[in-house]
């Protein structure tokens, strides 16, 4: 049995104290987990090693939660920020279940999220986004799943060749069709429906003369 004999405020994080157990420094310990210990409170080795433990999850999920702060996260690339601070494997799962209870952490929620960002700001297919998804350590279910809900590919392709249109002022058919093509294809779309958008774009851009010169390239 130690006992408490002060307990300071770290000088560098106010969120944590310093405990001192019969008048020498012991170790350090989140506000909130030390907020029951008193001066002069005897303590067990048992409930320094209970208190140490419920410490170390305390300060994983407040890591995890800062990561949070910047932006959504798939539960993948939290583990993976938890395992870069070497943070044990039991204490990175007790978090992770912590956050997807507290509804903080959902990977269909994530997904979602991300192919509604990129439908509006950067337009792309479906085989970009999965990729992408594939990166943030999502399962194929859930890329599946979010994929069929949330992408209509042709849709999303004239408007990443709308925004694209300035660039292409001026063309002739042939460079037209390339250019676009291109960065369609570098956007993720399927061939099919790159061939439909290119048609349908130019036509609105020529809407005189624009179906013959497309039956030309045809014969």
């Amino acid at each position: 049995m130690r006992k408490i004999t002060a307990i300071e405020a770290q000088k560098r994080n106010p969120d944590r104290v310093n405990i001192y157990l019969d008048d020498q420094f012991a170790f350090g310990l989140s506000r909130i987990v030390a907020a029951w210990l008193q001066l002069g409170q005897i303590i067990s080795e048992e409930k320094v090693a209970a208190m140490l433990e419920e410490d170390a999850r305390e300060v994983a999920l407040q890591k995890a939660l800062h990561y949070l702060s910047y932006r959504a996260r798939s539960l993948n690339e939290v583990r993976k920020n938890l395992e870069k601070h070497e943070i044990p494997e039991a204490v990175i799962q007790n978090t992770l279940e912590r956050l997807q209870n507290a509804g903080l952490l959902n990977d269909h929620d994530f997904a979602r999220t991300w192919v509604e960002n990129r439908n509006t700001f950067r337009p792309r297919g479906r085989r970009a986004l999965r990729m992408e998804l594939r990166q943030k350590g999502l399962t194929e279910s859930v890329i599946e799943s979010t994929l069929e809900e949330t992408t209509d590919e042709e849709f999303l392709a004239l408007e990443a060749a709308r925004k694209q249109l300035r660039k292409l002022q001026g063309l002739d058919w042939l460079d037209f069709r390339k250019k676009l093509g291109g960065f369609l294809s570098r956007r993720g779309f399927s061939y099919e429906v790159i061939a439909a958008v290119i048609r349908q774009v130019w036509q609105e851009e020529h809407p005189s003369g624009g179906n013959h010169t497309l039956e030309e390239d045809e014969t």
